[in-house]
């Protein structure tokens, strides 16, 4: 490798692989001598790599963690922010996504030094993950770091929400949807309330000892994902699948919301939470295995609506200007329903939102 500089950032990612790499296994990686890695290895040092070097047969170079980030880096936020981001996508269930954040986790890690790794640590802690949650908006990592350190030091918070004063006791992180929420008592409003972090502004912890007030029911995800759910419709589902519940947990990744009982003819019955129509139809396709629906009627409905659809759009390309008289009623019926739905009057909408 002639070039100077790729070769540079050859050997730095090479290095960022937490192992230890003999000088001459990195010379026939880089294709160059052994001299050559040892001036590379002294320039890396100079721009303020910690590269530590082994004596020995079994010696060699590795990557360590310094007193502070290496130049040409990320500055703190930003290292912190890649971390949680990283974090965040190592847990979603897209294919090779996990799998490299993971790995870039790892090689952040390696070199981060404690006082930015503790700030990642009482983020990750602070963090709960939302069912279904989706990638959220970026927020103020300063914002995040001192909502998570008031959560982890149980302390009282003071900040200002759409130019009004709050005073809580902050329970939680939660990433819903495409956004941060954080999970609080209000202390004014003697109520639990969720917040919008990209709403917040001014946080100040007071050094004040918060309660130690569980959240009802005990389960945040669950908290949180109950009050998002009550700005819609929700129906609990009756359904029985042809198939033991040890195959519907096995395609799901694990058991579904509310209980699943084994019939003594090979089914099982699925008594799910109140939801939305939308939500049981998407969990139902995730399974992917027979099933009959004994409720509720909504919930019928939307599957003969959302199966009539999907058999249109497989039909077949029509003529030009041949109209499809079950297409536009469906049309109209949804513009309907999402018509009524709008002015349908909501018992409790989710406080920030």
């Amino acid at each position: 490798m002639s070039d100077a500089r790729a070769r540079l950032l050859s050997l730095l990612s090479l290095l960022q692989t937490p192992r230890l790499w003999p000088g001459s296994e990195l010379a026939q990686r880089l294709g160059v001598s052994g001299r050559t890695v040892r001036r590379d290895i002294d320039r890396l040092r100079e721009l303020g790599y910690p590269v530590h070097a082994e004596q020995g047969g079994s010696g060699g170079y590795r990557l360590t963690a310094g007193a502070a980030m290496p130049p040409l880096l990320l500055e703190d936020d930003e290292a912190v922010a890649v971390a949680i981001g990283l974090r965040t996508a190592a847990a979603q269930a897209v294919a090779g996504v996990d799998d490299a954040a993971v790995r870039a986790l790892r090689k952040l890690l390696q070199v981060l030094p404690a006082r930015l790794r503790r700030r990642v640590d009482t983020l990750a802690s602070a963090t709960v993950a939302h069912p279904f949650s989706l990638a959220p908006e970026p927020v103020d990592p300063d914002t995040l770091v001192v909502a998570a350190a008031t959560i982890a030091n149980h302390e009282r918070l003071r900040f200002r929400y759409r130019d009004e004063g709050r005073h809580v006791e902050p329970h939680a992180l939660v990433p819903a949807g495409r956004r941060w929420y954080l999970l609080a008592f209000d202390l004014d409003r003697d109520d639990w309330r969720t917040f919008r972090l990209d709403r917040v502004t001014d946080l100040v912890a007071t050094g004040a000892r918060a309660a130690t007030t569980e959240v009802p029911g005990g389960d945040v995800a669950a908290f949180i994902a109950s009050r998002t759910l009550q700005m819609a419709p929700t129906f609990p589902a009756d359904v029985l699948i042809h198939a033991p519940a040890a195959h519907v947990v096995d395609r799901l990744g694990g058991p579904p919301p509310g209980t699943l009982t084994d019939q003594p003819d090979g089914t099982c019955r699925w008594l799910a939470p109140p939801d939305t129509p939308e939500w049981h139809t998407l969990r139902l396709a995730s399974i992917g295995l027979p099933f009959e629906i004994s409720g509720p009627a909504e919930l019928v409905a939307h599957l003969r609506s959302t199966a009539a659809l999907f058999q249109a759009a497989t039909a077949g390309r029509r003529a030009a200007g041949q109209q499809d008289p079950e297409q536009d009623r469906l049309r109209k019926e949804r513009i309907g329903t999402r018509a009524g739905a709008d002015q349908r009057e909501r018992p409790q909408q989710v406080g920030g939102r």
